[in-house]
């Protein structure tokens, strides 16, 4: 018998699978087809092990619909634009493009050396022209449908390099430039945005959707959606000035005792007095300065100004002092808040820091007095059954009954009316950076800005840009690329120089694959598709998708919101890009923590590879623990999967391997472990627990290297093998193919049909039997799986342990949780 040497054999098969195109795509086939994906890399320069822990998994999931007859799809490419490449432009000399395409190379055999049953004949990288001609055909088609516009919005702002920042470049709570390490500025751009928000209240809905709940919480967080009323606030003595505030207790506004602008606020300039000018001016400085979680960050100390100026309570013309203060934005709502200290807890802190009024309007109803201004210890903030008080003709009127009140009451003399509100904004996609998609626009002293006709795309990038050290973006620069002629008038003009946001490449990737680079080198016209319809019409939707959670609020609301925008302008006929994601966890370093070069923790994939083999790496991944859960990497524990992998080899390439009968003993006990242990696999790879498969795996493993050598010629013991290789074989691809071939002619075992488990033969003889007294675990022993429910209940009442806790107790009831438990509830 020959040893088991993985790296012999995982390079023999990658070489084979590559000749006869084992996993090319094959559309229209008679097969259901499968579109099975997994969110593509950045091409950073190295696969690292986290990738790894998302694609090998995903990989095992693609061959095992494979075997269940499905004709699966599972395409890869690269997300290739982004900051990275610019910064290492500028460290390197060099462009980002050369910096791109040999990390692509480099990570393509890393790619390739996993395993995977990748569609390498449709790959796609976002920065080669012919894919991001196709963005700029997107850009141009929102722009049609009223969904693409220009405003002016934040960004941050180095004075010193001239440029904007990215979030990552600025650095430490001062906020400095990563570069000069000079103060970093907010400053106003006219910036392109795409409006997501006209589909605020679709994203909240995901009925049909097998989406996971994390997920799915976290997007309706990010959304925001808030009920309320949005009504009108009257500067005192400024007849032509007022401002709308948005509130979601109106029942609460005769407790208004102040109230908050932002300080981008346009009406700051016009109300702050003389007195206070000088004071709210350095606090509009300073805020300029911070970001929006850092003013809006939970637990952090809420500062403002007074402006000197008062607005009128439109319920009891009571004056109100007017505050700037950061924890406002000007960006959510109406950028501006009414204060309600006594119900709201920022509110309160505020108004404690700054001796401001706190009036109590709301109560408990089981409350009988108002607790006065001074011995108030928070805000009270509840809803349900509270009662309005200190609120003239509302007084005494209970919780929502109050809201609808106060409410209609604003509505009928017209001084507010009941909206919706959305914390979602509309999705900024400008960049100032070159390594991007250029927005198909030019600037025209005459015509002003002009859309880039369809058939001259793509704008393309140039390849001579010269980077400098302080970032800017060389597009401004570079003649050949801003100079242009007006599409209107002919005259003059100038291209836009932003970008896109890389996001915008990955919201589409997956309709790209199904034709990579679709209309390669034709002209493109406004009645267009980015794919081939039929190919489209096959493959489409994805049917699973899988990654990371930390994508939840940005990355998978757009690829929703970009399927949801090209069905409304016809291009496809479904909603939503897949119905089916799954969220993998985390793989951390020996010492239990985020792996990263400062604590030296990281592992390198390569040199395990080289030591151990792919199919060793990919079975200790998924064997870690629950794939969305993750958890540490150990080097010692890879030891145990090797032990298993010599253990398969040894078993599987005996010498006495077929029998020519085919006649089984249903009462075997090997048939009916074989049956019992494919079961639980199976139903393991259709819930992706790869971590209990492999457990089974390994308990089966045991079984077979205890049966003697004497049935070794049975038909139960080639079963046994082979249903041990074929339900090996998602995992671990490559010594599966080997003993496959060892003991038949023909088709890869990656072509095999997934085996099917005998109902009968699969049932448990006897099962754990958990015993509880009042919910509370009190005995477990086995019991045959053939018991009825009179039974069980009998054998769960006479166990002695379970007797001791019945003395001088009454049995109410006996619950049983058919082949679970037993619950005995007694008084």
């Amino acid at each position: 018998m020959k040893p088991y040497r993985a790296t012999e054999i995982e390079a023999k098969w990658k070489e084979k699978w590559n000749e006869i195109s084992l996993y090319k795509a094959k559309p229209f086939e008679t097969k259901p087809k499968f579109y099975m994906l997994t969110m593509l890399p950045y091409p950073s320069g190295d696969l690292h092990i986290g990738h790894w822990y998302a694609m090998a998994p995903s990989d095992a999931i693609a061959r095992y619909k494979r075997m269940e007859g499905y004709n699966v799809f599972f395409p890869m490419g690269f997300d290739a634009f982004g900051l990275p490449a610019e910064n290492a432009a500028i460290k390197h000399n060099i462009h980002p493009k050369e910096w791109t395409y040999k990390n692509m190379d480099r990570m393509r055999d890393q790619l390739r050396s996993m395993g995977a049953m990748f569609a390498w004949d449709q790959e796609v990288a976002s920065c080669d022209p012919e894919y991001y001609k196709w963005n700029q055909w997107f850009f141009l088609k929102f722009y049609e449908h009223g969904l693409a516009y220009r405003d002016y919005s934040p960004v941050d702002f180095c004075t010193t390099c001239n440029t904007t920042l990215a979030r990552e470049q600025v650095i430490g709570e001062m906020r400095l430039c990563e570069r000069c390490e000079n103060p970093v500025i907010k400053k106003d751009l006219n910036q392109w945005k795409l409006k997501i928000t006209k589909y605020s209240e679709e994203l909240l809905n995901y009925e049909g959707m097998e989406w996971p709940d994390r997920v799915k919480a976290m997007q309706t967080q990010w959304i925001g959606k808030s009920e309320g009323v949005e009504f009108n606030l009257q500067v005192s003595c400024e007849e032509n000035l007022s401002f709308r505030v948005f509130t979601t207790r109106p029942d609460t506004v005769f407790g208004m005792t102040f109230c908050v602008l932002a300080p981008e606020h346009p009406l700051t300039e016009k109300i702050t007095t003389n007195e206070r000018m000088e004071a709210v001016e350095e606090y509009k400085k300073a805020a300029a300065r911070k970001s929006e979680i850092e003013r809006t960050a939970e637990g952090q100390e809420k500062d403002g100004v007074f402006t000197g100026a008062y607005a009128v309570n439109p319920m009891n013309q009571e004056k109100i002092p007017i505050w700037i203060a950061d924890y406002v934005l000007a960006s959510y709502g109406t950028g501006a808040i009414m204060a309600v200290p006594a119900h709201d807890q920022r509110d309160f802190d505020f108004a404690r820091k700054y001796e401001l009024p706190i009036r109590v309007v709301i109560l408990s109803k089981e409350t009988s007095e108002i607790i006065p201004e001074d011995q108030l210890a928070e805000a009270y903030i509840s809803k349900e059954n509270t009662v309005m008080v200190n609120s003239a003709r509302f007084d005494g009127l209970e919780w929502p009954t109050g809201f609808d009140r106060v409410a209609e009451y604003f509505e009928n003399n017209k001084i507010g009316e009941r909206k919706i509100n959305y914390r979602l904004h509309d999705w900024l996609i400008s960049r100032q950076r070159m390594w991007g998609t250029p927005i198909p626009f030019v600037h025209c002293s005459a015509c002003g800005i002009v859309p880039v006709p369809y058939e001259e795309l793509p704008v393309r990038l140039p390849d001579d840009a010269e980077f400098q050290p302080t970032g800017e973006s060389p597009l401004k620069y570079h003649e050949g690329f801003l100079k242009t002629t007006c599409p209107q008038c002919g005259e003059t003009a100038e291209r836009e120089t932003d970008t896109m946001d890389t996001f915008f490449c990955s919201s589409w990737y997956y309709y790209a694959y199904v034709s990579p680079y679709w209309k390669k080198g034709q002209k493109l016209t406004r009645n267009d598709l980015p794919w081939d319809k039929n190919l489209g019409d096959y493959w489409l939707p994805v049917d699973q998708y899988t990654g990371g959670i930390e994508h939840a609020t940005m990355h998978l609301l757009y690829f929703r919101f970009f399927t949801k925008a090209m069905a409304d302008m016809g291009l496809i006929e479904f909603r939503e890009p897949t119905k089916k994601l799954f969220n993998q966890g985390m793989i951390l370093g020996e010492d239990h923590e985020k792996m990263s070069k400062s604590r030296g923790n990281v592992v390198n994939p390569d040199s395990i590879v080289q030591q151990f083999g792919v199919d060793a790496v990919r079975i200790y991944l998924m064997f870690i623990g629950p794939w969305d859960g993750g958890g540490p990497w150990n080097s010692k524990g890879i030891e145990g999967i090797i032990r298993f992998l010599k253990d398969v080899w040894n078993i599987a390439s005996t010498e006495s391997v077929q029998s020519n009968t085919t006649d089984f003993d249903d009462s075997d006990s090997l048939r009916k472990s074989t049956h019992q242990t494919l079961k639980k696999v199976t139903g393991d790879y259709n819930q992706f627990k790869f971590n209990t498969a492999i457990a089974s795996l390994m308990a089966f493993r045991n079984l077979l290297k205890d049966i003697p050598e004497n049935q070794y010629l049975s038909s139960s013991w080639n079963e046994a093998v082979d249903c041990l290789i074929l339900m090996l074989a998602p995992i671990a691809p490559f010594i599966s193919e080997e003993l496959w071939h060892q003991r038949h002619e023909g088709d890869s075992v990656h072509l095999q049909h997934w085996p099917q488990f005998n109902e009968e033969l699969s049932r448990e003889s006897m099962l754990m039997l958990v015993v509880q007294v009042n919910g509370k675990l009190r005995d477990k022993f086995e019991i045959s799986a053939d018991l009825d429910e009179s039974e069980i209940k009998q054998k769960a009442l006479s166990s002695p342990k379970i007797q001791s806790y019945l003395v001088e107790k009454t049995v109410r009831k006996v619950i049983v949780v058919k082949n679970k438990l037993v619950n005995i509830v007694i008084r």
